[in-house]
C-alpha cells in the first residue's frame, strides 16, 4: 500500500523570515505525522531549505527545471544545479507553467526526463480546463499529457509522481468532488499500469484547491494518494491539519 504523500507548493511566495517561521512551525508539529511530506519552494530559497530541512521529516523540492543540461539559457535552472542542493522533488508541467509559459506536453516530458536523470523525482502535473471538461474531453486531455511523459520516460515511469490538477480548480476555490477526482485518478492509474508492471509504486496526487475542510473526503478515495497543496500549505495550522488527516 502506498503511503500518502503531501506536497506544499509555495508558488511565488515567501521571504527568508517568513520561510523560517513557517518551517519552524511545521517541524514543531510533525511528531504525529506518518505520511510523506515535502515543500516545493522558489529556487531562490533552496539553499535555505537545505539548511532548515536536511535530516528532517520534511523533504523539499523545486517548482520547475530547465529542459537543457547547461548553456546560454539565461534565467534557467538545470537539474544538476538542483542536485547541488540535494533537491528530492521537482514539479514539472504545472498548469500555470503550461498556461503562462506555453509549455507543451513534449517539453514537460523532457523536463521530467532531466529530473529523473539527476535522481530527482518529478511531480508531473496534468489536468483539463473548464472548457475541456464541459466538452467531455477530460479523459482525453489528461491521457494525452501523461502519454508524452510515458513515451519519453517509459523505462523508469514508476519513479515519477503524478498530480491531477483540474485547471478550473487551481487557485479558484473550486474543487473537484471526491467522485470526480477518483474517476480521473482511476484513468491515470490504468494508463500507468498499461505502461509499467511497477506502476503501482506511482503516487497520484490531487491538486486543485485541496484544503483542511475537504482533504479527508478526497484522501479517502482509493486512487488519491495525497495532495499537491497551494495556498493552504502557506498556513502552518492548515497544512498540519491536512498532514494529520493523511496520516490516519
Amino acid at each position: 500500500m502506498r503511503s500518502k504523500l503531501m506536497v506544499g507548493n509555495w508558488k511565488m511566495n515567501g521571504s527568508l523570515a517568513a520561510n523560517a517561521s513557517l518551517v519552524a512551525e511545521l517541524l514543531s508539529g510533525m511528531s504525529a505525522i506518518t505520511c510523506r511530506v515535502a515543500v516545493c519552494v522558489p529556487s531562490a530559497y533552496l539553499a535555505q531549505m537545505q539548511v532548515l530541512l536536511s535530516g528532517s521529516p520534511i523533504g523539499y523540492g523545486a517548482q520547475d527545471v530547465s529542459d537543457h543540461a547547461s548553456g546560454a539559457y539565461t534565467g534557467e535552472v538545470s537539474a544538476s544545479m538542483l542536485q547541488d542542493f540535494a533537491v528530492r522533488y521537482c514539479i514539472v508541467g504545472h498548469s500555470e507553467r503550461r498556461l503562462y509559459h506555453a509549455e507543451s506536453d513534449v517539453l514537460v516530458a523532457v523536463k521530467a526526463q532531466r529530473a529523473l536523470a539527476a535522481g530527482i523525482t518529478p511531480i508531473v502535473c496534468v489536468g483539463e480546463t473548464q472548457a475541456e471538461r464541459e466538452a467531455g474531453q477530460t479523459e482525453a486531455v489528461v491521457k494525452r499529457q501523461l502519454a508524452a511523459v510515458i513515451h519519453a520516460n517509459g523505462h523508469c515511469i514508476s519513479e515519477i509522481v503524478v498530480a491531477y490538477e483540474p485547471v478550473w480548480a487551481v487557485g479558484t476555490g473550486l474543487t473537484a468532488t471526491p467522485e470526480q477526482a477518483q474517476q480521473v485518478h482511476a484513468v491515470l492509474r490504468a494508463q500507468l499500469q498499461a505502461a509499467s508492471s511497477h506502476a503501482d509504486r506511482v503516487s497520484i496526487l490531487y491538486g486543485g484547491s485541496m484544503n483542511a475542510g475537504n482533504a479527508a473526503q478526497l484522501l479517502a478515495q482509493p486512487d488519491v494518494d495525497g495532495g499537491l497543496i497551494g495556498g493552504a500549505a502557506l498556513k502552518a495550522p492548515d497544512f498540519l491539519s491536512m498532514l494529520k488527516t493523511a496520516s490516519r
